[in-house]
């Protein structure tokens, strides 16, 4: 099969694998050949990291453009962060260099210059981001025909990233416009290492279209996996400059190592290089650490990406999602995992930037949690992150489980972007007119007619958009200064963070100025402020020694119930896992004995006194909030409810009236029998603005969005009925 699969490629593609010494096509690479060359399905690839995905796509679609060229751009292939496009730009290049089949990449950091050359000669290959392909749909409205007329393929990279986000419907509805405005339907092919359930990436790809989408079955070779788990305790009065234990175990595993150590937020990835920078100076050691994360200049992310694909030379670079997403970086020796990820997909993205060369996976979780005091309450003596990670780490190893992704069924706020972006391109149009294009888009078949009437009329009230005397409609003047700006392009919000500046180096960006004279931390390093430009947003530093702080606001994310499930398995069951190291081990055995103790083996709720209960839920995310707003709106009265807190998704604290304690857990319980209306739940004098553009929503819409894509009733009785 692979020597026919071959014969088939275009020659300059044998050549080039000839020359880069390749002794056989890869399982994916043959699959994906015979899907494209034989039908004309869409073609899902489902294969392990570093499975040669990128490949698997690009071999038959060039050698298809090769055979027929397109007389446009040919194929468009879209990818979630700009690291990912200029990393398969630098790919593609080198396999496209024979032939005339020319490789573009587009987005914000591409010059204008490159751009033009796109425009003036649109053939070949467009790598893209969502940001930029909605720029080209509103920009160049009128020249889409002459760019992508043609076009025959459209490969979607990382489509886990995308799914069940209003980013993922971004995508979709763009290529719908596309289809619309060109009237061709080209293939699409998504790619992904982390999909759960292939049937729901299916129906994600082939939407507003009429094509199957073929999944062919790819046997991936048995990896081997090194996996260590460790734990410590931070105490909080520690001073800022004291290096810690955590900190000398952290450098010891990346030491003169090619590592990358990932935190789940920006303050976490700037701490641990900061750390490591200062053991390393003091052992008098090279400064091999760098920062990656969405604040750090473009060009000093470079300078990390190129450090880590440097071959025989050790390099540390701390990062977060950014270098999470299939980027091949070289031969890397291990991963270090900051606390727990918070999915099983995301632990399988960070371990599969490991091990790319026949070697073992090597992937290290370290756990740091704030030591509990002496007569701390349970809740505080368990170590959640540990038990996370473990709970993690075991659903893959297993069951091979990975998340499954939910739709988004109400995207409201995607709804008011493609609205603005579509009268923008056109620049009028009836009411009907706009109602057929935005009606044509998947993503808001859930919405009703009734729906997107009332969105337009408050959308007239507030000035986004205007009637004209022909009774067209047109982008208002409130709006157009809301088009008019590139941060219109992104679904997801944006901070006009202040650009951080030494001379003239751009080092990155924060949200928040300092005063002059104060000092931060960013991209691993120490600034002291030397001036504010606040018209410009323009900080201007020194570099000095030290220590200091910078924190960035950041999401929790969504947690599985699955997840939690596990987790309360972990205490209870008495298997000690081959991969924990002493402190964790030591941590986990106290931990289950507590836990017995307080008897949390038999019940979900803890009597704290005072009228006080700790509520252990184990459910995910949605559950959780669900289970807390039905408490407080359902259950306030009857049970004397004075204040509610905790930790999502971990638990529930409950102050009570006097006497009512008993019948919390009864309350609860009862839940599974009642028939909750989910309108009971979000009061007529809330309108939760979660999404980048909720605020010129009408509330109706907006609590109607919360009730179906933020909460989960069902899940929620499911769970307390097994209590």
């Amino acid at each position: 099969m692979t020597n026919e699969i071959f014969h088939r490629l275009a020659p300059f593609i044998q050549e080039y694998i000839y020359n880069h010494n390749w002794t056989e096509l890869r399982p994916a690479q043959i699959a994906a050949c015979q899907v494209i060359f034989d039908t004309d399905a869409h073609l899902l690839v489902a294969a392990a990291t570093a499975a040669g995905k990128t490949e698997a796509a690009f071999l038959p679609v060039v050698t298809r453009l090769y055979e027929n060229p397109a007389n446009t751009i040919g194929a468009l292939y879209i990818g979630p962060i700009k690291a990912l496009i200029n990393d398969q730009f630098e790919r593609l290049n080198g396999l496209l260099k024979a032939a005339d089949i020319p490789v573009w990449h587009w987005h914000g950091d591409v010059s204008q210059n490159q751009k033009n050359k796109l425009l003036k000669n649109p053939k070949g290959v467009l790598q893209i981001t969502p940001e930029s392909l909605e720029s080209l749909l509103v920009n160049k409205h009128h020249e889409l025909i002459r760019l992508f007329g043609d076009l025959r393929f459209v490969v979607i990279d990382e489509i886990h990233a995308f799914m069940g986000s209003e980013r993922g419907c971004q995508i979709i509805c763009q290529l719908q416009r596309l289809a619309n405005i060109t009237q061709t339907q080209p293939r699409r092919i998504g790619l992904s290492a982390t999909l759960g359930d292939y049937s729901m990436a299916e129906d994600w790809l082939r939407s507003g279209t009429d094509k199957s989408v073929i999944t062919p079955k790819i046997e991936s070779g048995k990896r081997q996996v090194k996996l260590a788990v460790e734990h410590f305790y931070l105490n909080d009065e520690v001073d800022e400059i004291e290096v810690t234990q955590y900190d000398r175990y952290l450098f010891n595993l990346s030491k003169s190592r090619k590592c990358l150590i990932f935190g789940n937020n920006r303050t976490q990835t700037e701490s641990v290089i900061a750390s490591l920078r200062r053991i390393a100076t003091e052992q008098s050691l090279p400064d091999i650490y760098h920062v990656h994360h969405g604040s750090i200049s473009a060009s000093l992310r470079q300078v990390a990406e190129n450090a880590m694909r440097e071959p025989n030379n050790p390099a540390v670079t701390a990062a977060t999602l950014t270098l999470e997403l299939g980027i091949d970086i070289g031969h890397l020796e291990r991963v270090i995992q900051l606390e727990s990820p918070l999915s099983v997909a995301s632990f399988l993205q960070r371990l599969g930037r490991t091990g790319r060369r026949g070697e073992a996976a090597d992937m290290r979780f370290v756990c740091a949690e704030t030591q509990p005091g002496l007569d701390a309450p349970l809740v505080e003596q368990i170590p959640w992150q540990l038990l996370q990670s473990i709970a993690i780490i075991q659903l893959y190893l297993e069951e091979r489980w990975i998340e499954p992704i939910k739709p988004v069924k109400y995207p409201f706020s995607l709804l008011y972007q493609q609205t603005m972006s579509i009268l923008a391109a056109t620049g009028e149009m009836t009411p009907a007119a706009l109602a057929k294009q935005v009606f044509s888009l998947p993503p808001f078949a859930a919405i009703s007619q009734e729906d997107f009437r009332l969105l337009l009329r408050y959308l007239i009230d507030i000035d986004h958009i205007q009637k004209t005397e022909t009774g067209k409609l047109i982008i208002g003047l409130t709006g157009e200064r809301i088009v008019r700006k590139f941060q219109f392009y992104a679904v997801f919000a944006d901070s006009q963070e202040y650009v951080v500046k030494q001379g003239a180096t751009e080092i990155g960006s924060i949200v928040k100025p300092p005063i002059v004279g104060n000092q931060f931390a960013l991209a691993g390093r120490t600034w002291e402020v030397t001036e504010v430009d606040f018209k410009k947003r323009v900080i201007s530093v020194k570099q000095v020694e030290g220590k200091a702080s910078i924190y960035w606001r950041g999401g929790g994310g969504i947690i599985h119930t699955r997840v939690l499930q596990r987790m309360r398995q972990v205490l209870l069951e008495d298997l000690e896992y081959s991969y924990l190291q002493p402190n964790a081990l030591q941590c986990l055995r106290t931990v289950r004995q507590l836990t017995r103790d307080a008897g949390l083996d038999k019940k979900n709720i803890i009597v704290l006194g005072k009228g006080k209960c700790c509520i252990f839920p184990w459910m995910g995310t949605l559950a959780f909030r669900t289970l807390e707003r039905w408490l407080n709106s359902c259950c306030r009265e009857s049970l004397e409810i004075k204040s509610i807190g905790g930790s999502s998704p971990y638990y529930l604290t409950v102050k009570l009236g006097k006497d009512k304690v008993e019948y919390l857990g009864k309350e609860i319980v009862a839940l599974a029998e009642e028939r909750i209306i989910p309108e009971y739940l979000v009061s007529e004098s809330e309108a939760p603005e979660l999404q980048k553009y909720d605020e010129y929503i009408p509330h109706p819409l907006l609590r109607k969005a919360f009730v179906s894509d933020y909460l989960d009733i069902e899940e929620l009785k499911q769970q307390v009925a097994q209590w």
